[in-house]
């Protein structure tokens, strides 16, 4: 009997430290495996370009002559190459704009490149795009714009059939997309075969998205799809590049549809969301989308296009970019220097974390020795720190073997088990004292990714503390980093375009 009862106790011993090990249970709303992929690439490239290129425009009114379309010089393993130097990880390209024009021969209509002087209606810019991220290494993606203000039928149930249509080409003849970009400007004045008149539809049903979104799940399911609300990612509810600092990847889907008016929602999402629905913060590297040669001398700074990727991708979301290609059908050089040079920039600051060989760190609670705090700093994206179940607040204190120079944090979520934390505080050690690191924002929602920026700090210890979280903690990564000469270099030039008119 009484070695029954010690195996029995064992076993039990046994069970609960199993238990114990267990990862925590997911919190929902939960992102799908492409969801977290997509997040993963975190700056990739959008690429305008059109008949407006041509035509000093910025929305095509679905007039333009096809002759106007003729790049002769047009190169798009340039766009790759440069894109790929800039750290873009993907590319998406605006096939068809709301002026209708189409980048691809489409079967659907004669206004596309099929009937203008390039390359002597034998060109497809999307089809030599697809084949130059092929070779450099580049995702790609399209944009297709719903509103068409130049065809004749747009507005009756005939359009619906012709924007499914062109969409299936899309889906079906250039290889694997991560990204299907549905624009939210739709509905107004336009050409529409002459007529030259103002037509509304019901944004909300017209399309008939949901066909639409079965449509690429069918041809495309890694594809992330973009609108207003989703359902792969969001508007961030501005064109200026960034998320406000409280970002929850989570939106009330039926609440928000394509043309959704409250925009400052959707810079931070909703708290309360029932669907993962990560935000996209889109942003041109002029003033402009399309190309102005009256533009050359305003393309964004490396200074500034860093302050934007702390502001999107070190906010919880993903950076956009959009290079505007020019008359010759390539990116200016302004444009390419900026963008590389804001990639070393990037690099350079957060390239070296002080946490990896020179300090250790302790937790104040720890699930179990499946979940160390240690993992934190082991650059593998799958491994986590995690508290045990009901515990929802914790600390970790990184303790350098020497005095070190600090300006920059970053922190990083588990999010395949959900978006969890909802406060958090960041301090260093001034001597015997524990001061709180002047971050200029509030410390709320971390997600996939939370950058923070400071004035530097000397000190011989870091502490992070989870004040409040929707369940037991989640962290895979921490960093601390010193950006040399980086302490507020930003800031004279995100003054400069704080009133860059929105484009919307």
């Amino acid at each position: 009997m009484k070695r029954l009862l010690t195996i029995g106790l064992c076993l039990l011993t046994a069970s609960l430290a199993l238990a114990q090990e267990e990862a925590p249970a997911p919190i929902a709303p939960l992102p799908t495996k492409y969801q977290v992929a997509w997040q993963q690439m975190e700056t990739y490239a959008f690429i305008h370009f059109g008949t407006n290129t041509f035509l000093d425009r910025e929305w095509g009114y679905g007039d333009a002559p096809l002759n106007s379309f003729n790049p002769t010089r047009l190169d798009c393993e340039q766009w790759a190459r440069t894109l790929k130097a800039a750290g873009m990880k993907g590319v998406i390209i605006t096939a068809k704009h709301h002026d209708g024009f189409c980048l691809w021969p489409t079967q659907y209509t004669d206004y596309s490149v099929r009937n203008s002087p390039f390359r002597d209606g034998k060109g497809d810019v999307v089809g030599e795009l697809a084949a130059a991220c092929k070779k450099y290494g580049l995702k790609m993606g399209v944009y297709l714009s719903p509103w068409d203000r130049h065809q004749a039928f747009y507005g009756t149930p005939l359009y619906v059939e012709y924007f499914h249509a062109q969409l299936e080409e899309l889906m079906t003849q250039y290889g694997e997309l991560f990204e299907v970009w549905f624009d939210g400007a739709n509905g107004g004045d336009g050409y529409y075969g002459g007529a030259r008149e103002e037509r509304k539809i019901d944004h909300r049903k017209y399309y008939d998205f949901p066909r639409a979104h079965k449509m690429v799940f069918k041809h495309q399911p890694q594809a992330i799809i973009f609108s207003d609300g989703g359902p792969g990612c969001r508007w961030v509810g501005n064109e200026k590049g960034y998320a406000f600092p409280t970002n929850w990847s989570f939106l009330r889907i039926n609440d928000v549809y394509p043309g959704y008016a409250q925009f400052e929602e959707l810079q931070s999402g909703h708290a309360d969301g029932d669907t993962w629905v990560a935000a996209e913060c889109d942003v041109s590297i002029r003033p402009g989308w399309f190309y102005h040669e009256s533009e050359d001398d305003r393309v964004k700074t490396p200074e500034y296009l860093t302050d934007l990727y702390y502001r999107s991708v070190g906010h919880n979301g993903t950076l956009l970019l959009n290079f505007p290609v020019d008359r010759d059908g390539l990116i200016h050089p302004n444009d390419s220097a900026n963008a590389v040079d804001f990639r070393k920039r990037i690099e350079a600051e957060l390239s070296n974390n002080l946490l990896v060989k020179g300090a250790t760190v302790k937790a104040s609670d720890t699930r179990d020795k499946a979940f160390p705090a240690k993992v934190l700093t082991d650059g593998n994206y799958d491994t986590y720190w995690a508290t045990h179940d009901g515990v929802t607040s914790a600390t970790l204190t990184f303790t350098f073997k020497r005095q070190q120079r600090v300006n920059r944090l970053s922190l990083q979520e588990y999010i395949p088990l959900g978006q969890r934390v909802k406060a958090f505080t960041a301090e260093y050690l001034d001597g015997k004292q524990w001061r709180k690191l002047d971050t200029g924002e509030e410390t709320t929602t971390i997600g996939y990714k939370r950058l923070l920026r400071f004035p530097t700090v000397t000190t011989k210890a870091l502490r992070i503390s989870i004040t409040d979280s929707r369940g037991p903690v989640c962290l895979n990564a921490v960093g601390a980093y010193y950006a040399a000469g980086a302490e507020a270099s930003y800031k004279a030039d995100t003054r400069k375009y704080d009133q860059q008119k929105l484009l919307r």
